[in-house]
This record gives C-alpha cells, structure tokens and sequence, in this order.
C-alpha cells in the first residue's frame, strides 16, 4: 500500500505570512469570531492598518466580517472563513517544517 507524502512547505501562504494578517488569522483561530476593535488593541495598530490588512484576507476568501449597530454605534465583528482556517492551519505547518518541529 502507497502513502502520498505531502511537503508541508505546500501549505505556505504569502498572503497569510505578513505579520500582522499572520496574526489576524492567530487571533481568529482562537474564537469563533472577535470585533475589529479588540483585534486593533492585541496588534497595537490604527484602525486604517487593520483594515487594510483585514481587505487583503477578505478578497482572499480567508476572513468574513459582519457589521451591526451596538449601543448606538456600527460594531465590526471579524471571523476566518472555512476556507481561511484551513488554510492558516497549512501555513502554520509550513512554519513549523521550515524551522524543523
């Protein structure tokens, strides 16, 4: 019986790699979804550099947002899609082969 090894260095994602998405995705992997707001304090950035980074996983299909008004204010709510999940998780297993655990 044959087993198809596969590189993990397959999983490596340049889209997820930038810190601050890398981060993101951390951060998003760990709850089922987290408002934008407590997401720019644990990065220690502006609003417009989450943003930014936030459009980029999102035209990726990685990251969905929903948006709702919260004690009179529009509130931003992050979370990984399916897809995003699936692939942090490849490129956090690419990290690990690359610095060999």
């Amino acid at each position: 019986m044959s087993t198809v090894e596969t590189d993990p260095m397959d999983g490596f994602n340049a889209t997820i790699h930038a810190p601050n998405r890398l981060r993101i995705c951390a951060l998003l992997d760990t709850a089922a979804e987290a408002e934008f707001a407590m997401i720019q304090e644990q990065l220690g950035v502006s609003a417009s550099v989450l943003s930014k980074h936030v459009t980029v996983l999102m035209e990726a299909g990685y990251v969905e947002q929903r948006k709702a008004v919260r004690e009179t204010r529009q509130r931003v709510w992050l979370s990984l899609t399916k897809e995003g999940r699936a692939a942090y998780h490849a490129h956090h297993e690419a990290l690990k082969a690359i610095v060999g655990l």
